[in-house]
């Protein structure tokens, strides 16, 4: 094992141990934000804690087996090298995962989101498609045990959405789609048209990690609160009274609304949390740009008028252009199963994260 990153594991230790010390005292009792604090951290930290104190365990047992073997007769010397070898791949194999564990965590991946899907280049056919993606990212909720909740849309006049916002909520939903953002393409024959030539249109999607209130602070005093009548396809009223809410936050201009509850409150609770969740996308992304050039490939570089993926209905292809991934099962992943597609996501910034950190 390389020394830089026994060190690492060694303050890991050092730091569990100090985490386990203070958990134990009486003190810690009475101060709960303090408990929940180190205990999170203390959870973050178990998987490679837990894997370097069994290396460890290993590397004595290798050093015992190596003397071992020069003192023993060669029915044992056979016995025992076979059982070193056994050590030295496990030992190897925890070395690898090891390096994937101390990679630092993004401390949103846990969270649930808040996800904008908006038809762009392509009129009618960009709405549609619009729709297909608000689909396809709800069968893979659905296959992943998440719940995604509506929160608002504007439907298009053929079908789909103009735009349309929903949350996911479940474990790590932010990690697994967090490299969706960015202007998805589509080519394909619309069924509006009549020659049969290919279309390319596209929708952007914008995946947002939801913000609590210590997250991001926004002064109420920079918020303007409207409200007017729910309204449903082709502008029918299905709502009496004014229960639709939109909250524009006047430093950065963005705007939320929401109408898919009955009462104006529940809408105003809703839109809170989506321009919670603008906002602290907003000073996030401004963040990010400020450092892109330390870090160049965060999966894409994080503009989303980038086009990240193609989506070919003739070749049955879906192409991620970031990375170069190209799989030809674009049927499947229109029905949600996107496995493929987002482990080689997350596996290629797991391999970049790795390469700074050796670069460090």
């Amino acid at each position: 094992m390389e020394e830089s990153m026994r060190k690492r594991l060694e303050a890991t230790k050092v730091r569990c141990e100090e985490i386990d010390a203070e958990l134990a005292s009486s003190e810690i009792s009475n101060d709960i934000q303090k408990l929940t604090s180190l205990s999170k951290e203390r959870a973050g930290l178990d998987t490679a804690y837990q894997k370097y104190l069994r290396y460890l365990k290993l590397e004595a047992d290798l050093e015992d087996a190596i003397l071992l073997i020069s003192e023993s007769d060669d029915e044992m010397a056979a016995m025992l090298k076979e059982e070193r070898k056994a050590m030295e791949a496990e030992m190897a194999n925890l070395e690898e995962t090891l390096k994937v564990d101390l990679i630092p965590v993004d401390p949103n991946d846990s969270k649930n989101i808040i996800v904008e899907i908006r038809g762009a280049v392509g009129g009618d056919e960009a709405n549609i498609f619009a729709g297909d993606l608000l689909r396809m990212y709800a069968r893979y909720a659905e296959n992943m045990g998440w719940k995604l909740q509506f929160l608002d849309g504007v439907e298009g006049s053929s079908g789909g959405y103009s735009s349309v916002s929903f949350m996911v909520k479940g474990e790590n939903v932010y990690s697994k789609l967090k490299f969706e953002s960015g202007a998805h393409r589509v080519q394909r024959v619309p069924k509006t048209e009549a020659s049969g030539r290919i279309h390319t249109s596209t929708a952007t999607v914008l995946v947002m990690p939801e913000a609590e209130e210590v997250d991001v602070q926004i002064n109420p005093a920079d918020l303007k609160i409207d409200t007017y009548r729910s309204q449903g396809a082709g502008g029918q009223n299905v709502n009496k009274t004014e229960s639709a809410v939109r909250i524009t936050h006047i430093p950065t201009g963005l705007v939320v609304s929401c109408q898919t509850e009955k009462a104006q409150l529940q809408n105003k609770e809703i839109c809170m949390r989506m321009i919670r969740a603008k906002v602290h996308d907003y000073y996030q992304s401004q963040q990010d740009a400020a450092i892109a050039n330390e870090r160049k490939l965060k999966v894409g570089t994080g503009e989303r008028s980038e086009k990240i993926r193609t989506y070919n209905y003739p070749q049955n292809r879906v192409t991620d252009h970031r990375i170069g991934f190209t799989v030809n099962q674009l049927d499947r992943i229109m029905e949600g199963e996107l496995d493929s597609v987002i482990d080689a996501l997350v596996h290629f910034d797991q391999e970049q994260k790795m390469l700074e950190e050796a670069a460090k």
